[in-house]
C-alpha cells in the first residue's frame, strides 16, 4: 500500500502543477500513519523485531484444517501418511544419489559430489545462453520421443527475465510460464550472496528445472490452458500444474534424460527437495517444526545453500501460497504417474495421446482428469478414494 501510494504521489507531483499545493501535506500525514501501522503490524502482530528485514513469518493452520484442504483437493491421505510417503521417497533418492556419487569417484559421500556439482555454474552474464540451450535440448527431447504435441508458436513465444535481489529472497530458483524468471547474482548482492546464488543455480540443477518451467512444463501448460476448456479456469489447482511439470521430471528420469552422474545429481537434488517440501510444510502446519527447523532440514538433509533454504521457507510459509502448495508437486506427479500406468503402460493410449489429452482438459483436480480419460460416471455425492501412490 505504501509503495503504491508513493508511486501515485510521485507521478502526479511531477505532472500536475496544482497537485502538490493541495496534496503534499495530507499525503505526508497519511504516509507517516501507514508507516507507523506497518511497524505495529510487523512487530506486534507478526512478531518481527525492529531491524529484522529478512524475518520469516508463518501461521500454522493445524491438522483439522489440513484435512479439510486435502479433501477439497481430492487427496485421500492424512498429513501423516503424506509425510511417511515423502520420507520413503527421500530414502530412494539417497540410494540413487550414492550411485551417482560413486560414478563421480566420491563413494557413498553424495554430499561431496553435490558440492562439486554446485560449483559447475555459468559465468556471470552467461546464464541466459545456458538456459536457451537447455530449453532447446528439452524441446528436442520431447519431440524426438513423441511425448506431446508442441505447437510451433509455443516454441517461439517464451521469454526470459531476471529476478531482482529482493525477489530472490522469496524465489531463489527459477520460476516459469510464458516467461522464465532467472534467479542469478545481481550487482547489489553481497559477495557471499552472489556465490550462493551461483551455486544454487548451477548448470546441472538448471538442466533439471528449465524444462519444468518451459516445455513440457509451465509454458506449454499455459499455452494450452489459454486455448482449451477456458471455462475450467476457476477450478485450477497446483496438483495439476506443478504435479504435471514434476511428472515430466520423473518420466525424463526413467527415460534416461540425465546423461552424466552430474546430471543425475541435479535431478535427484530437486526430487529430494520436493520430498523435503512435503515434510517441512506439513510438519510446520501440524505445529511439529519451527521455521528455523524447516531451514535446517533443507540445509542439512538436502544440501541447500542457506540463503536458498531461507527463501524456500519464506515462500512456503508466507501465506502467498496455499498450505498444500508445496506437497502438490510430488503428490500431483504421482497421480499422473499412476494414471499413466492405467492408460499408457497398459497399451490403451500412446504417450502423445495421453499427454495431449491432459493438456487439453485444462487445470482441474487430477482425479477429475482421471474420470474424464477413463469415462468414469460420477455421482453427486462422489468422494475421493483413489490411492494413487504405489511405489
Amino acid at each position: 500500500m505504501i509503495r503504491f501510494l508513493s508511486d501515485w504521489n510521485r507521478f502526479y507531483n511531477q505532472y500536475d502543477p496544482q497537485f502538490g499545493w493541495w496534496v503534499n501535506e495530507p499525503y505526508n500525514r497519511l504516509s507517516r500513519s501507514l508507516t507507523e501501522l506497518s511497524g505495529f503490524l510487523r512487530e506486534k502482530i507478526c512478531g518481527i523485531k525492529p531491524g529484522e528485514s529478512n524475518a520469516i513469518v508463518g501461521d500454522p493452520i493445524g491438522r483439522e484444517t489440513l484435512l479439510n484442504e486435502l479433501k477439497y483437493e481430492m487427496i485421500p491421505y492424512t498429513p501423516e501418511e503424506l509425510v511417511e510417503i515423502a520420507n520413503k521417497e527421500f530414502a530412494w533418492c539417497e540410494v540413487e544419489m550414492k550411485k551417482a556419487s560413486s560414478e563421480m569417484g566420491f563413494g557413498s559421500d553424495w554430499k561431496k559430489a553435490l558440492e562439486e556439482v554446485k560449483n559447475d555454474y555459468a559465468k556471470p552474464g552467461d546464464q541466459p545462453k545456458v538456459i536457451r540451450k537447455l530449453a532447446e535440448e528439452a524441446i528436442k527431447y520431447v519431440e524426438d520421443n513423441n511425448l506431446v504435441t508442441v505447437p510451433a508458436l509455443a516454441k517461439e513465444s517464451w521469454r526470459m527475465n531476471m529476478m531482482s535481489r529482493e525477489q530472490q529472497k522469496v524465489s531463489p530458483f527459477f520460476l516459469g510460464g510464458e516467461s522464465i524468471l532467472v534467479s542469478f547474482p545481481t550487482t547489489e548482492m553481497e559477495h557471499q550472496e552472489k556465490l550462493m546464488s551461483l551455486r544454487a543455480n548451477n548448470i546441472h540443477f538448471a538442466r533439471a528445472t528449465v524444462h519444468h518451467e518451459l516445455i513440457p512444463g509451465h509454458h506449454l501448460q499455459q499455452f494450452y490452458e489459454s486455448r482449451f476448456q477456458l471455462q475450467r479456469e476457476p477450478f485450477g489447482t497446483p496438483f495439476w500444474s506443478e504435479g504435471m511439470a514434476l511428472y515430466f521430471e520423473l518420466l525424463f528420469w526413467d527415460m534416461g534424460f540425465p546423461k552424466t552422474p552430474q546430471n543425475k545429481i541435479g535431478m535427484l537434488f530437486w526430487r529430494m527437495h520436493r520430498c523435503a517440501r512435503i515434510i517441512f510444510s506439513l510438519s510446520f502446519h501440524l505445529k511439529k517444526m519451527s521455521s528455523d527447523e524447516c531451514i535446517n532440514l533443507l540445509v542439512d538433509k538436502v544440501g541447500h545453500e542457506r540463503s536458498s533454504a531461507e527463501g524456500e521457507v519464506r515462500r512456503s510459509l508466507s501465506g502467498a501460497y496455499s498450505p498444500l502448495y508445496q506437497i502438490s508437486y510430488m503428490m500431483g506427479a504421482f497421480q499422473f504417474w499412476e494414471l499413466r500406468q492405467e492408460l499408457v503402460t497398459s497399451g490403451k493410449m500412446t504417450n502423445r495421446e495421453f499427454h495431449d489429452r491432459i493438456f487439453k482438459e485444462n487445470s482441474i483436480p487430477v482425479e477429475m482428469v482421471r474420470a474424464l480419460l477413463t469415462n468414469q460416471k460420477l455421482t453427486s455425492d462422489f468422494q475421493s478414494n483413489w490411492k494413487f501412490y504405489r511405489r
